[in-house]
C-alpha cells in the first residue's frame, strides 16, 4: 500500500542521543539509525522513528552542514516536512512550475532500503524541494513510500 499525506516531520537537534531520549520519553516512540553515505555527505547523522513519524537530524561534529547553520540561526526544532504522494515526479514537476525546483533526489534500491531503513519499504523515492513562498523556509520533501506488501 502506498502512503499519502504527511510521512514524517524533520527535527534538528544538537545532540542526536539527547533528542532520541527526549522524543522517546515525550511520545513513547522508538528510533533506529538511518545513517548512510548520503547523510554523511551532507554532514548529518539521522535517527528515524517510523512509529512516531519523526526524523531527527544532527550535525556531525567538525563537518560543514546545512543543519548546523539552521541550529546556529534558529536553534533546535522543526525544520522540515516529508509528504507522501502518489507520483513523486508529478509533484516535483508541479513544485518546479510553482517556483520550487528539486534540489536533490533520493532513490534507494532494495538493498539500501533493507540496510538504512530496516526493510520497511519496497520503494523509497523522494525529492527535496527548494523552500520559499507558501512553503516558508522549511525543507519540504515529497516522495513515494511503498510498503513491502505492495
Amino acid at each position: 500500500m502506498r502512503e499519502r499525506g504527511v510521512n514524517r516531520v524533520v527535527m534538528a537537534v544538537r545532540d542526536l542521543e539527547a533528542g532520541r531520549a527526549y522524543f522517546e520519553s515525550l511520545l513513547g516512540c522508538t528510533f533506529q539509525h538511518a545513517d548512510d553515505d548520503e547523510a554523511a555527505r551532507f554532514g548529518v547523522q539521522i535517527l528515524m522513528s517510523w512509529d512516531g513519524g519523526i526524523e531527527l537530524v544532527a550535525p556531525i561534529e567538525g563537518r560543514d552542514s546545512h543543519v548546523q547553520k539552521i541550529l546556529d540561526e534558529r536553534g533546535e526544532g522543526l525544520i522540515g516536512v516529508v509528504w507522501a504522494v502518489a507520483d513523486a515526479d508529478a509533484s516535483r514537476n508541479a513544485a518546479a512550475e510553482l517556483g520550487h525546483p528539486s534540489i536533490f533526489t533520493i532513490d534507494y534500491d532494495q538493498a539500501k532500503i533493507d540496510d538504512a531503513l530496516q526493510g520497511r519499504f519496497s520503494r523509497y523515492y523522494e525529492h527535496v524541494i527548494a523552500p520559499g513562498g507558501p512553503l516558508g523556509d522549511m525543507q519540504v520533501l515529497i516522495g513515494e513510500f511503498d510498503s513491502p506488501v505492495d
